[in-house]
Parts: C-alpha cells; structure tokens; sequence
C-alpha cells in the first residue's frame, strides 16, 4: 500500500501545480472514517481507495481525480456523508465521489433491478463528468485483482460476469485496451476455470516448444525496418487467454487451428511512417487476405488509431502486426484518459464520448431494469463497422447492423420513418447487413410507423429500445381499446343504467389505478365479466361471483404468438433462446417453431409463416451437439466433466462414429440458452481430450 507521502510525491511528480494539502486530508479523512474495516483479504480496508488512486496516478490523472479516488468509497461504507465531503474537498470532488457511489441501500426487488439503478446513476454522473468512468474502472480492476479472496463462489462469479458484460467493454469503449485486459483476463479466470487453465497449459506448450519465437521475430522485425532507415520500437507477445477463447468460439475451430496468437507492436515516429513501415512489412511478408484494417484514415469510435496487419512469416506462423505512431501509442495505452492532463478543465475531451449520449438516450426507452441491462450491453459490444452517409458523414455500427440500425443511429425520428433502404444505390431489403464501407441511403415516408417483425433483425440498443418502446404503447392502445368494446357489452347487461360516479367506485373496489388499467384487465381476460358487473353494481352479477383479480398466470415465452395458441419447438432443429426463430401454421395444428436456418423449412411450402421471437424470460431447450473425442482413456469422462461444471444436464448420448482414432457422440443436453451452448462449445474445443464439438 502507498504510504501518504508516496501518493503525494507520485502526482507532483507529473503535476507541480496540484493541491497538496487536498491530497494530504484526503488521506487522512479516508483512513479515519473507514478506521478498523477489513477487506476479504485481511488487509485495512483503508489499502483499498489508496490502491485505486495509485493505479490513477498511473494516467497522470488530476489532484480532484485522485482525491476522489482515496474518498469513493467513505459515503457507501463508512458514516461520512456527501455533505461533509463538499464541505471538506468542495463542490467537485463531492460530486465525483456522489458518481462514483453504487445505489447499495436501494430497496430493489431483485439484483437486476439493484444493478440497473447503480448503472443508470452511473451513466448519468459518467456523462456530466468522465472523471466519475476513470475512478470507477480503477476501483473495478483493483476489486478484480482480489477478487480470489472472496469465499462465496457465487458472489465472484456474479462480480466477474458484471465485469465481463459491463466494465470491461466500457474501458474498450474510452482506448482503455490494457485496463480491458486485464478485467477480461481476470474475469474470464473465474467464470470459465477449466477453458483458462486448459488454455495457459496451451501456451506455455506453445513458449516451451517455440523457445524464444517472439523474440526472433521481433529482432527479425528491427532488422528489417533498420535496413529501410525506419526507427521503431518493437515488442512482442501472445494473446491473453480469453482473447484466444472468444476467437476459438466466433470461428469454431480448435486451438490447434488458431493460428495467430502471437502479435507484434511496432511503434515509429509519425503518421507518414506508419504507413512506410506498412509497405516495408509487406514487401518482406505476404499479407493474409481479409486482415489488413487501417484505423488511422478510419479511426474507432473511441479514437483509437493504428494500422492491423496479419502476415506469414518465415517461420511458418502467422502473426498479427499492429503499427501505430507515438502519440497513437500513447491513446491506445491510456485512451480517453491520455486526453486527461491535469490543465485539461474540459469535462468532455475531444468530443469522444458521443456514444455515451446513445446510452442516456437508451436510458429514457428502458421500461424494465432487464432492458436497460440488455440495451446497454448491446450498445458497448466491441465488433464494429463503419458505414457512410450519402453526404461522406461516417457512421460506426456494431458487425451485423441493417439499415434500420443506420437510421435509428441517424436521429430516432429517421428510424421510426424508415420505409426501404438503398446501400451504394441498390435498393435491399431492411434485413440486409450492412458491410464495412457500404454507403446507405435510408427512404422515409411520416405515414410509416415502426415495426414489430424489425425486432428479428435489429441489433443495436438504440434501435431495439425505440422498436420495442413504440411496439409496447401501440399494443397498449389497441388493448385499452378492445377492453373499451367488452367494457361497453359488460355495461349493457347491467339491470340498471348506470350512474356517472360509478366507474370512479369501481376502480376503488378493484384496487385499479385508472380506467385505461380496468380496459387492460379486461382484455387480457384477468378479469371476469361477474368481477367487473359486480364492481360497478353490487348485487348485479350474483351473491357468489368473483370480485377480485384472477390469479392466473400464463407466462408467455414467445412473442409474436396470440395468447393461448399452442407450439411446440420442432425437433428437427431444437431451437433454444436465444436463436432467430420462425413459426409454421398449419390449418387444424398448432405453431411448429423452428430456427431460422433449419433446413425443414423448405417443406414448410404448405403452411403459414409467423414471424417470431423469444419472450424477454424466456429460458430453457435442448440443444443437440456433435462430440468428436480422441479415442483414448478418459475422453468421454472428460467432455462430460465439461458439461456438468456447466450446468448441462445429459438427456441422450450416443456413438454414432468409431475409428481406431477417434469416437463420434450425438449429446442432447438441456441448456438456458444459445449463449449456454456457445460457452459449453467453446469449453469442449480447449479441452485436449476433444477434437472437435459443433452444434446440429
């Protein structure tokens, strides 16, 4: 831990000006109010905001940054409160501290609900002041670091996964690359252990057996660039764990078949010689066809910049080469916060943060803690496109965005507009991905109203959110008014005729909170037509009818669907959540759901077409996979090892392939949904004991 006068002598050494004596109470304030406190780990509780506040000096972050990161935790953890703070360190250090303080004493009903009030506290704070993202990252990877001390596995594996799907794509998201690593890394360890530790074994084999191969290739390199007259520094490395595990997942292939896990950086002086030092490479090299992006003419939307090329060596690997200049390096290492000097007073450097404004945006169409959760998650994801406008304007989209996802990142009003879209000037359908440097032209009509069936299709946050806001008041409105149709038959069968206050009595009878909620009841039939009589005419239905809610419920687990139609997932294809579904209705039969890509679908000629997609609860199905294991001891105990440390349970197995080699299973396993699979695929692809594991 940072005695004071470390941390002290640590910011003035990049900042003479910065405020001393801030910095000292700051010290003092947080070591007295968190006084005896302990962490997991046994150590003061105290180390903790000090270690924070060590890695932020790091970034030659402010003295303000750095006091509020030795105070973040005093207002959530200890007596003190915001008051005292701002009284003590002034208005904005109080306010820092405030966004960085999680929401722990909300009364929520469920820890999606308590993770989707910090978030949407945090988000709000984080775009009046990126400071508030700064402070909150550094505390997320200390946390991390000690996350092994944590005795309850569910508790670390809950902070892990929170990490993955949260804070780690934010610091991509600000050019924080080497903070994201280390979170993914870490987190990765603690969610799937097996996958880790297989993949560590891989490549210390992998250091083993090479001997020193990065460090021949990167003197290799400096030759090279030597003899063409061009400084440069270069260094070299292997992938990190969880880098080469998503890689093995998004293509299916083995970590033998993973060629590329070794990259190389090559930093030089400027702009210009980046791209010599391109040509130099290529001319020694042959370039792998498809890898070569150039984030310098087209820099990321977190401003990152820098040239990616993948070659073929002489040592038969294939390798990754990134080539940036200083000053790139520099943003790449820190990101945003390379933007944040000490004189810097502006709160918003360098116009970065305009992908924060969309999650704000995503914060007024969320009508559920889910959603929220869900949108924000989409709009961090780290695949990304760049498409143009008809004017030249660049737009960034995750990979897999149609021409509704262009307009809705356009303006909303566009999206809701949008009727056809033209991408470089042919007309394609709306459900058309969009390709990186496509030009999209987007055709609008004011009588077009957003769609249901887009739900299918899209995929970023925004325009789901808008999308799902709209499609939600509309069948609000269309419910109101077919319970305003029953209502009125309701009325007419009454004795009497009714008198103008007894809709008010009635609601005040039903416990309901306005008319529109008794039209709803009605309509969705959870209330009886007795129960409704009854309410506004006592005596009028009978001394034994119902006068309260009906407690059913039927849980719906796929939209699209009227309530009460009976479906059946089709086993041909076993479609579980998460996969892009379709129904076939055939006249006297119910709806048979299949996946998008099934091949059964092209005998479906003689029936309807529902378009279909999962409920926001949906959970459960059997996935069938195809298991090739190494016809040796163990093999089949390994895979189902794997299977039960994740949670899939056996439903059928069976041998449908042997050779002197290798053993072939059809696994029916139950699993949550398609991301269940993915990581249960991408768990049995690591494992040596496994040759090959593909969904059917």
């Amino acid at each position: 831990m940072l005695r004071q006068y470390e941390l002290v002598d640590r910011v003035l050494s990049y900042d003479p000006e910065a405020d001393e004596a801030l910095l000292n109470r700051a010290y003092v304030f947080s070591m007295q109010a968190h006084g005896s406190q302990k962490r997991a780990s046994g150590d003061p509780y105290f180390s903790h905001p000090i270690e924070v506040a060590g890695i932020l000096t790091d970034l030659h972050l402010d003295d303000e940054t750095i006091a509020t990161a030795i105070l973040h935790d005093t207002i959530e953890d200890t007596v003190a409160t915001q008051e005292q703070i701002e009284k003590s360190f002034g208005p904005n250090v109080a306010r820092l501290v405030d966004g960085v303080t999680k929401l722990s004493k909300i009364e929520a009903q469920t820890e999606n609900e308590r993770a989707a009030e910090n978030l949407r506290k945090f988000l709000l704070a984080m775009s009046d002041d990126i400071r508030v993202l700064l402070v909150k990252l550094a505390d997320r990877l200390h946390n991390m670091r000690t996350l092994h001390f944590i005795p309850d596995a569910n508790k670390r594996r809950r902070i892990a996964r929170e990490t993955m799907d949260i804070y780690a794509p934010l610091a991509e998201r600000i050019g924080m690359y080497e903070f994201m690593k280390e979170m993914q890394t870490l987190a990765f360890r603690e969610l799937e252990p097996e996958a880790y530790a297989s993949i560590s074994k891989r490549l210390e084999q992998l250091h083993e057996g090479g001997g020193d191969q990065i460090a021949r290739i990167s003197s290799g390199l400096r030759l090279l660039l030597g003899r063409a007259q061009i400084k440069a520094e270069v260094t070299g490395r292997e992938k990190h764990p969880y880098s080469i595990w998503r890689k093995m997942a998004e293509r299916h292939i083995s970590f033998e078949q993973l060629s590329d896990v070794m990259a190389f950086r090559v930093i030089v002086k400027d702009e210009a010689e980046c791209y010599r030092t391109l040509g130099v490479i290529h001319q020694r090299w042959p370039m792998v066809p498809g890898r070569f992006k150039d984030y310098i003419s087209t820099p990321k939307r977190n401003g990152y910049r820098s040239l990616h090329t993948s070659v073929i060596h002489n040592e038969k690997a294939r390798i990754e080469i990134q080539i940036r200049s200083e000053e790139m390096h520099a943003q790449a290492e820190y990101g945003l916060a390379a933007h944040w000097a000490y004189k810097i007073k502006a709160a918003k450097p360098d116009g970065q943060t305009s992908w924060i404004r969309d999650l704000i945006e995503i914060l007024d169409h969320a009508e559920s803690p889910e959603e929220l959760l869900e949108h924000t998650r989409m709009a961090m994801y780290q695949d990304r496109i760049f498409a143009f406008t008809p004017t030249g304007e660049l737009i960034q989209l995750p990979k897999g965005a149609t021409p509704v996802d262009f307009a809705y990142a356009l303006h909303t009003d566009l999206g809701d507009q949008t009727v056809g879209a033209k991408i470089n000037g042919r007309v394609v359908p709306l459900r058309t991905p969009i390709e990186n440097g496509d030009q999209v032209q987007i055709l609008r009509s004011k009588a077009q109203e957003p769609e249901a069936a887009w739900m299918n299709f899209v995929v970023t946050g925004k325009a789901r959110a808008a999308i799902r806001r709209f499609v939600r008041h509309k069948e609000r409105d269309d419910t109101v008014a077919l319970g305003r149709k029953f209502y009125d038959e309701i009325v007419r069968r009454l004795p009497a005729q009714l008198a103008p206050e007894a809709l008010g009595h009635a609601l005040k009878r039903l416990n309901l909170p306005d008319a529109d909620a008794l039209m709803i009841a009605i309509a969705r039939q959870t209330l009886t037509d007795a129960a409704v009589m009854e309410a506004l005419m006592p005596g009028s239905a009978g001394a034994d009818a119902p006068a309260s809610l009906r407690s059913q419920r039927a849980p719906i687990s796929i939209k699209g669907l009227t309530p009460g139609v009976a479906f059946t997932l089709a086993p041909c294809c076993h479609p579980v959540p998460g996969d892009r579904i379709v129904g076939l209705r055939r006249p006297g039969e119910g709806v048979e759901v299949h996946t998008i890509y099934c091949p059964q679908l092209a005998e479906g000629v003689d029936a309807d077409w529902v378009d279909l997609a999962w409920g926001d609860k949906a959970d459960g199905g059997t996935a069938q996979l195809s298991v090739i294991v190494k016809n040796e001891a163990g093999s089949l105990g390994v895979m189902a090892s794997i299977l039960g440390a994740h949670g899939a349970n056996i439903v059928n197995l069976a041998l449908t392939h042997r050779d002197p080699s290798f053993h072939t299973y059809q696994v029916s396993i139950e699993v949550h949904d398609r991301q269940h699979v993915m990581r249960i695929l991408a768990a049995l692809r690591a494992a040596d004991a496994v040759s090959q594991a593909e969904r059917i």
